[in-house]
């Protein structure tokens, strides 16, 4: 009897094994899944309803690249700011209410703020590129430009005192000229001190006395092109060349007339500026 108690039971077992569903390994990750997203396992993993049942969370948007909108030329801008600038002005004149007139002078003060700032920015740009500093050509402090000009002078004198041997003066003047009184002492000094060979012609014919050994005119102007008509005037003639370099018309100081014969003898144009 026992015994047909225990085989009726292992028959049972055997037959509960054989009957009981298994669960596939494709479930079990299934499940999981659903799980961790959120969803019924039975109702999302099992089923696998998918995303239109809200069993898969749907991939967040990505962002759309940011588009800046473009910006506008610098001289558009400038002359938009001129622009409301003359507007403001203009309404706080014709229409000058407080409203107005504070407006004009909040904006104003605006573009002198930004004025400036630009003057800042430029004065210490130049400060710290020799290259935009022209101060280092022609000082503009004192201490500088009192050493620029002593160095000037001196590389002047060099060159006046070697003049002589290139070049001479032709001195136009006339006895009636009153700026030919003034005129021509400072022409004798100048030759005296760098023993420079002076020829004085007499436009009217009249004497000169500081020029006692001169001679009267006789079409020597218009042969070298210069200007009829004006005394007094000062050429200075290149021996080596054969050609009248004008130097000026009307009264010159001593330093002047030295200067511009320096200028003319040794400098390119555009060299010294």
């Amino acid at each position: 009897m026992h015994r047909i108690d225990r085989a009726a039971r292992a028959g049972a077992l055997a037959i509960g094994l054989l009957l009981s569903p298994t669960i596939p390994a494709h479930a079990s990750e299934s499940s999981e899944a659903a799980v961790s997203s959120g969803g019924d396992p039975f109702y999302c993993a099992e089923r696998r309803l998918g995303y239109w049942f809200y069993c898969t969370k749907p991939k967040p948007a990505e962002p759309a690249p940011s588009v800046s909108a473009p910006t506008a030329p610098a001289t558009q801008r400038l002359d938009t700011i001129t622009a409301e600038l003359r507007e403001l002005k203009a309404r706080a004149i014709l229409d000058p209410t407080p409203a107005n007139v504070t407006a004009y002078i909040r904006f104003q003060r605006a573009q002198l703020d930004r004025a400036s700032l630009f003057s800042d920015v430029w004065q210490r740009s130049i400060w710290q590129d020799p290259d935009l500093d022209y101060t280092l050509q022609r000082p503009v402090s004192t201490l500088g430009k009192r050493q620029w000009q002593d160095a000037r002078k001196a590389e002047r004198d060099s060159v006046m005192a070697h003049l002589a041997e290139r070049y001479g003066l032709f001195y136009f003047f006339a006895q009636s000229c009153g700026a030919c009184s003034v005129m021509s002492p400072i022409v004798r000094s100048v030759a005296s001190t760098w023993a420079i060979t002076v020829r004085a012609i007499s436009t009217d014919g009249g004497p000169s006395p500081d020029f006692p050994r001169y001679t009267a005119e006789t079409n020597q102007r218009a042969r070298m092109g210069l200007e009829p008509g004006i005394t007094p005037a000062v050429v200075l003639w290149d021996a080596a060349a054969h050609r009248a370099i004008p130097i000026g018309y009307g009264v010159m100081s001593a330093d002047e007339l030295q200067d511009r014969i320096y200028l003319l003898t040794s400098k390119e144009a555009g060299h010294d500026y």
